[in-house]
């Protein structure tokens, strides 16, 4: 398979993961755009061993940080409420299954949502997600660790458990 062919085959695994960090879909759809500019301008300097679908990831998630901590700067982030709260018909528990699993996807830290989805979502290796996030692989696995407790807890109604302080 050619490199175009496995950029244009990833292209739904990164509109997936795009609107998982930004749960809007015009923004999704620009994040989506500005990885695949970047990945072909510099897909001349790409080596023969780099694995492309992990390669797009490290792009993507390098270009959300980057656009977070400009918002942060400007102090301008937003969340649009119509976005969040879609209406779902009563008599549907698969519907109401769903919005409880992306409160409960909410809820999550920042960095355990990423490790989460990219994992059980985009079916990436450990290996390869903390290439995309900069972090150990040992972090990986703690990240995901917590996030499936998380939303565990959270699926079946429990409180999470106080953290204990020790001195």
């Amino acid at each position: 398979m050619s490199i175009i062919a496995e950029v244009e085959a990833a292209v739904p695994a990164l509109r997936r993961y795009a609107w998982s960090l930004l749960r809007q879909r015009d923004g999704a759809d620009d994040l989506v755009q500005d990885t695949l500019e970047r990945a072909l301008l510099h897909l001349p300097r790409l080596g023969a061993e780099t694995a492309v679908r992990p390669w797009l990831f490290t792009i993507m998630h390098n270009l959300s940080v980057s656009r977070w901590r400009q918002l942060r700067r400007r102090a301008r982030w937003m969340v649009q409420q119509e976005d969040r709260d879609a209406p779902v018909p009563a008599e549907q528990e698969g519907g109401l299954a769903r919005r409880d699993l992306l409160a409960g996807l909410e809820l999550l830290p920042e960095e355990q949502r990423q490790v989460l989805l990219l994992v059980t979502v985009e079916g990436l290796e450990y290996r390869e997600v903390a290439g995309i996030l900069g972090v150990p692989i040992g972090t990986v696995m703690s990240r995901l660790s917590r996030a499936r407790d998380r939303l565990r807890a959270h699926m079946e109604g429990r409180e999470r458990e106080p953290l204990r302080r020790v001195k």
